[in-house]
């Protein structure tokens, strides 16, 4: 262990742009690498997002047209200014059934004022910086609502395959189902099988011929073999007005509590999805190799969305989210920067200047399908199964339920509705069973114990005859003062008569306060633990070892199973630390938990003042001495750390003494030993109070001399130890080093030393400690 700081922890922002696969290379042959990876990528989404983009504008009832240009202002908007550069923004797909009611009900131009308004509102929440909180939302409420919102998209768009035409309502449209089947249109089925079988087995095309087949995007693919198959036919086909300025959004004639309902929809549900779909790509890019590490900045990627959804209302295109499939898409092509993402949004915009003939070949009823297969897939059984192992299915089952009856916004009112009503049935349902045992009575508590349940658990207790042994095993997590005062006052009745009473949870972990005031750390300090204090009946006779006989006891009963076998195995091979730890014996200076160890890592030396006495000082002071040779010659360590600390009682001591001729013969053994650190203390006169540059905190001033001091004294017990023969031969070989460290215990900070400047460096919590 050559460093102190063992565990890092990553940047919580994203890298400068652009995001380059090494950070080492040349800028030019990097920029020429991201190029020749976003370029490939950008063709691949924009094949994707064509169809993809003219299904949603088909499905909602919008124009065509406002599919195209929501691709193209959300790919060049959102990606040039998102904080989820490999995300890919364009036409939402969650927001399709609230899109298609909204055009129903109020028209195109009151559909796009939506958009703006809901633009507005995602910008605002973005500078509110609350992007973090909203994905706090229970995730069993968040994929029912997609799940909700994909089957009513199935069943809208597969009353379009069959060739008739879907209704509002996604019960209407249930209903009509069954007549629908029975007179289908036989071309608009058949190209809507086609695409739907290419869909499905484009990703399993076997062989060489397969893999190259995939470098063309499956909804491509179907489309293309959908349109080949109906070219004869006549069907429904794709109809772009020519490109003319958009009409003004107009405030629709409703209310103005219906018109807050349908942008906070929008906004709630662009944002989720947007979000999420941020969240799923940086973790399907982070698995990629070459991906530097980082986070998305995700307040960013709101605001960027709620601007891309003013841009494309003004301009009469449909509302814009993130999306899981265009940006999976995005990574696994191999995408590198941002530039892949607006590139994709420049690809949309020539394609609908220049190719409007070619897309008018693409029959509806493919499309249709597509748009299908899409809704389908949102109704993911993996998200099912995750929600069901979390008992979370009736919050699952609510939304999805609610969104397909009622829309989506009362969707999600209701699962959250669901979610509280379960939480809360959780905390208040307790289970209390009395069963009798050889030789004593179980009474088995399940679910959290709270006021609530007290007259439940007196009634059960009351079963327990007197005299009897009797263990009460709680399995909960939570319990209240009153469950726990009632507990201790039934078993102090009880053993009055004579039976005995064990209080203990599932692991058997002897009860002595209630859990919500139990809240055991190692660093827990012994001053009120209830955790390792013996209970009255085990101990008579308060002393001061019953403390540490309490806190032994914790230890073999929480501790011990979990690292027993890392003991074995140390008991086993032997000690092998990395690092010798020289320290002061004060005990607030806990080295485990300053420097993150574990058995094994640290050859930790300890005593007053952190002293290394040079070679020969005298021979009654060899134990330090023989640890340091044994750690050095024997372990073979790589380095050795010597820290000092604040408040340290000896640097105080030897202040004290400065002013006094040092006796000839010390009384104490105290006083002998301090006598090792008066070069140190006169190492500190020499320099002057000011420090003269040769130590000082880079941070902030020295407080006072004996902070001063104790800074001075690490400095100096390096010097004592490079005086050391075998340290000097180890460390001219080139494989130990030595480092300085100082701890002040009022502020929980760690200094280290730069030797070449003196000074002592505060180690920060998000940087790692280069060199130590």
């Amino acid at each position: 262990m050559s460093q102190i700081q063992k565990s890092p922890q990553p940047p919580t922002e994203l890298p400068p742009e652009p995001l380059t696969p090494s950070a080492a290379a040349p800028r030019g042959r990097t920029a020429g690498t991201a190029w020749r990876r976003d370029l490939p990528a950008s063709v691949v989404v924009f094949l994707l997002a064509v169809p993809l983009s003219l299904g949603v504008a088909l499905a909602t009832g919008a124009p065509l047209q406002a599919g195209l240009v929501a691709a193209a202002v959300g790919g060049i908007i959102a990606g040039l200014l998102g904080g989820a550069p490999l995300q890919v923004t364009g036409a939402a797909t969650g927001l399709l059934v609230v899109t298609a009611d909204l055009v129903q009900r109020y028209g195109w131009r009151a559909t796009c004022l939506v958009t703006i308004l809901a633009g507005l509102a995602q910008l605002a929440l973005g500078a509110l910086r609350v992007a973090r909180a909203a994905l706090a939302v229970s995730p069993a409420i968040v994929h029912g609502m997609l799940a909700g919102i994909g089957v009513t998209i199935a069943v809208g768009q597969l009353h379009v395959v069959l060739g008739g035409s879907p209704d509002s309502s996604a019960v209407d449209n249930a209903a009509a189902l069954p007549d629908q089947l029975a007179h289908p249109h036989a071309t608009a089925l058949l190209i809507g099988a086609v695409t739907v079988a290419v869909l499905a087995g484009w990703p399993r095309l076997p062989g060489r011929a397969g893999r190259w087949a995939r470098l063309l995007p499956a909804p491509l693919a179907a489309v293309l073999a959908a349109t080949a198959v109906g070219m004869g036919a006549t069907v429904p086909r794709v109809e772009l007005p020519s490109w003319r300025l958009p009409e003004p959004p107009v405030l629709p004639d409703v209310s103005l509590a219906a018109l807050v309902t349908a942008v906070l929809t929008v906004t709630l549900v662009a944002s989720m999805e947007s979000l999420l779909s941020a969240v799923a790509v940086d973790r399907l890019a982070a698995e990629r190799p070459g991906t530097p590490p980082g986070r998305p900045r995700l307040n960013r990627e709101l605001a960027a969305q709620g601007l891309a959804n003013v841009v494309s209302g003004l301009l009469g295109g449909l509302p814009v989210s993130g999306g899981a499939i265009r940006g999976s898409a995005n990574v696994r092509a191999g995408a590198a920067t941002r530039r892949a993402t607006v590139l994709h949004g420049v690809w949309v915009l020539l394609c609908a200047g220049l190719l409007a003939g070619v897309l008018e070949l693409i029959p509806l009823a493919a499309l249709a399908a597509l748009v299908m297969v899409v809704g389908v897939r949102m109704v993911s059984f993996a998200h099912l199964k995750h929600v069901q192992r979390h008992r979370e299915f009736p919050v699952y089952a609510a939304t999805l339920g609610a969104v397909v009856l009622f829309g989506v916004l009362p969707g999600v009112v209701t699962g959250i509705a669901v979610g509280i009503f379960l939480a809360l049935r959780r905390l208040t349902h307790t289970r209390v069973q009395v069963a009798e045992e050889a030789g004593c009575h179980r009474v088995r508590v399940s679910g959290q114990l709270t006021f609530l349940a007290v007259p439940r658990l007196t009634r059960s207790l009351a079963q327990v005859p007197p005299g009897a042994d009797a263990v009460v095993e709680l399995c909960g997590s939570f319990m209240d003062h009153a469950a726990y005062e009632a507990l201790q006052s039934w078993a102090t009745t009880h053993r009055a008569t004579g039976g005995s009473v064990t209080l203990g949870g599932r692991s058997g972990r002897p009860l002595a306060a209630p859990a919500s005031t139990h809240s055991c750390r190692p660093w827990t300090p012994w001053r009120n633990h209830h955790c390792t204090r013996p209970a009255p009946d085990r101990t008579a006779a308060r002393h001061s070892g019953s403390q540490l006989l309490g806190g032994v006891s914790a230890f073999q009963r929480h501790t011990a199973p979990l690292v027993r076998e890392e003991l074995a195995r140390l008991a086993r091979e032997g000690q092998r630390p990395t690092q010798l730890f020289l320290t002061c014996a004060d005990s607030r200076l806990v080295t485990s938990m300053i420097t993150s160890s574990g058995p094994g890592d640290l050859f930790t030396v300890r005593n007053v003042g952190n002293l290394m006495p040079p070679p020969g000082a005298d021979a009654s002071c060899d134990s330090v001495g023989a640890a340091v040779e044994y750690a050095v010659e024997v372990l073979r360590v790589d380095s050795i750390t010597v820290c000092g600390h604040s408040g340290c009682g000896a640097m105080a001591a030897l202040l004290d003494a400065a002013g006094s001729p040092p006796p000839s013969n010390e009384a104490t053994p105290l006083a002998r030993w301090l006598r090792h650190g008066r070069p140190s203390l006169a190492r500190m006169a020499r320099i002057g109070r000011l420090g003269r540059g040769e130590v000082a905190l880079a941070e902030r001033p020295v407080a006072d001399d004996q902070e001063r001091l104790a800074l001075v004294n690490v400095r100096q017990q390096l010097d004592h130890l490079r005086a050391h023969p075998c340290v000097a031969r180890r460390m001219a070989e080139g494989t130990l080093t030595l480092h300085g460290m100082y701890f002040h215990v009022a502020e929980a900070q760690a200094y280290l030393l730069d030797e070449r400047s003196g000074r002592f460096r505060a180690v920060r919590a998000d940087v790692p400690a280069i060199g130590v």
